[in-house]
């Protein structure tokens, strides 16, 4: 008589339950929690690692379909006359049903609807940086030599010689606000997104009040890498969330082109300050960028203003000065900010790793942007028109801004208000 098994009913039982439990859980992207080969949520959009049975499906093409949570595999479903109406997320946009206190932020009189737990981080975050009293402004144009890091180097120093806590950030992989402020980081921006150094381990001390984290060659490097990366738009922000409450101000100096990383960069600003130089093809630039800030808002979800808008190189002497002008202030109006005239000693402060007030203290150009200075604080109070009255403007050296030769002025304004649709 054979001797009966040690593995009787039981045990049996156990192992077919052990099976079915490893295979339910088990997805053809790899083991749950290995974070390789993450897909694109069929609704929303976000980048994920599929972990679990319901986040993939065939579609009725026969296609298949992924899902990130359970509100996006579900969608808002029929509505009952006694059922709250679907909401929106303010961190992705899918449309969901609330169904657990997480998904519902109360801030202040506002309340505020999240899909799940990573979108309800990133708001808490952002408000948590707003509530601190931090402005992250960016400064950009998608057309190069409109004075850029001119005005990122100038404003910060502005800022912080008045006693202001101020970040300066490159995001340029040119390198300049370093050599501009003469200064030189054992690390950088690219450490920082990519390595997840602590921004206030990497930013290095410029001036008194100010700190700088600088860019290389490298920061071009890491457009492929963060291309990689789950909600890839929004790593600037979550890595330097650390910094709200630490300063006053956040200074990013983007780079004259359409990159991940300026985006990153718009999508961690609240503000935007627009340099333009005086001249026609600047003025296409603007058109570009008010495209990228309606990218942004849209499709991240993230409101970002143009504070201001800051017209450079002014010339009293050339009527495509007064052209340009006159064009912003007819489609921006009040936020055209006093004009940065033209001056030699912008070419030379960089080269002595000085800024402009440094190396010529007396010059129109420190003047220009100490009213650029008082102008950016005034936002705060809405007192910009009386700030803006104390700046050079046309009329200085006599000339109407109006006398602008006949269709000339149609022509440059019609380059803004094409945008406006």
């Amino acid at each position: 008589m054979r001797a009966p098994s040690p593995v009787g009913p039981p045990f049996a039982m156990a192992h077919v339950c052990l099976l079915v439990a490893v295979l339910s859980s088990w997805t053809p992207y790899g083991r749950s929690g290995d974070g390789v080969n993450p897909v694109l949520c069929s609704v929303c959009g976000r980048s994920f690692v599929p972990r679990f049975a319901y986040q993939t499906a065939r579609n009725p093409e026969g296609a298949t379909a992924y899902f990130c949570s359970v509100a996006c595999r579900t969608g808002p479903g029929p509505t009952p006359d006694d059922e709250d109406p679907p909401a929106t997320c303010v961190g992705c946009g899918a449309t969901f049903r609330v169904q657990y206190a997480l998904q519902t932020i109360e801030h202040g009189d506002e309340r505020i609807s999240v899909c799940g737990e990573t979108c309800r981080q990133q708001v808490l975050t952002a408000r948590s940086a707003d509530g601190a009293g931090t402005r992250v402004i960016a400064v950009l144009n998608q057309k190069g030599g409109t004075g850029k890091t001119t005005t990122s180097v100038s404003l910060a120093a502005g800022l912080a010689a008045r006693g202001h806590r101020v970040l300066l950030v490159d995001a340029d992989p040119q390198g300049s606000v370093a050599v501009s402020l003469g200064v030189r980081g054992a690390r950088g921006l690219y450490h920082v997104l990519v390595d997840g150094a602590d921004p206030m381990a990497v930013a290095v001390p410029a001036r008194e009040g100010l700190w700088a984290v600088t860019a290389d060659r490298s920061l071009s490097a890491a457009e492929i890498t963060l291309a990689k990366t789950q909600d890839r738009w929004r790593i600037m922000a979550r890595s330097f969330a650390t910094v709200a409450g630490t300063f006053e101000y956040v200074l990013v100096d983007c780079a004259p082109s359409v990159s991940l990383i300026g985006h990153n960069a718009l999508a961690y600003a609240r503000e935007l300050i627009v340099p333009v130089s005086c001249d026609y093809l600047a003025l296409v630039g603007v058109k570009q960028v008010l495209r990228t800030v309606n990218h942004v808002n849209e499709t991240l979800h993230h409101p970002i203003r143009v504070l201001g808008v800051l017209p450079t190189f002014f010339d009293l002497r050339n009527r495509i000065s007064r052209q340009s002008v006159a064009a912003l202030r007819e489609y921006f109006q009040e936020r055209v900010m006093p004009p940065i005239r033209v001056s030699t000693a912008f070419k030379e402060a960089p080269s002595l790793g000085k800024t402009i007030f440094e190396h010529a203290a007396k010059g129109r150009g420190a003047h220009d942007y100490d009213v650029a200075v008082e102008w950016l604080l005034a936002t705060a109070h809405g007192t910009t028109a009386d700030v803006a009255a104390t700046g050079p403007t046309a009329e200085e050296d006599g000339r109407d801004v109006h006398d602008l030769g006949p269709g000339i002025q149609d022509r440059f304004a019609s380059v803004l208000t094409s945008e406006a649709g």
